[in-house]
């Protein structure tokens, strides 16, 4: 199954278990692309005690994932030059959305 998920938060939580979503279901052998949007263009920045994002992120990325982020999204928060997500754009996202059997939102 082809799953899209798609991530608009910076609250920790959530963004860790959008990220441990997307690993488990990679590790069970789904397809898997994740888009960031509105503030989640800033996961990689999250420091927190207890939800690793930044650990999430780059397991998701180990394990075969595809990761996009709003560029516009990234730009508004000067980013895209110091940012390792992928600068995307709307279009991607609708793409994700078509290509996805189901989307997910966190």
């Amino acid at each position: 199954m082809k799953f899209g998920v798609l991530i608009e938060t910076k609250e920790p939580e959530k963004a860790w278990n959008g990220f441990r979503f997307a690993c488990a279901s990679l590790e069970k052998k789904h397809e898997v692309k994740v888009f960031l949007m509105s503030e989640a263009v800033e996961c990689e920045l999250i420091e927190h005690a207890v939800y690793n994002v930044k650990e999430q992120m780059e397991r998701f990325e180990k394990l075969g994932g595809e990761l996009l982020a709003c560029g516009t999204c990234l730009k508004s928060r000067q980013l895209e030059e110091e940012s390792v997500c992928p600068i995307s754009t709307m279009f991607d996202c609708v793409e994700m959305v078509e290509w996805a059997d189901k989307t997910i939102t966190f």
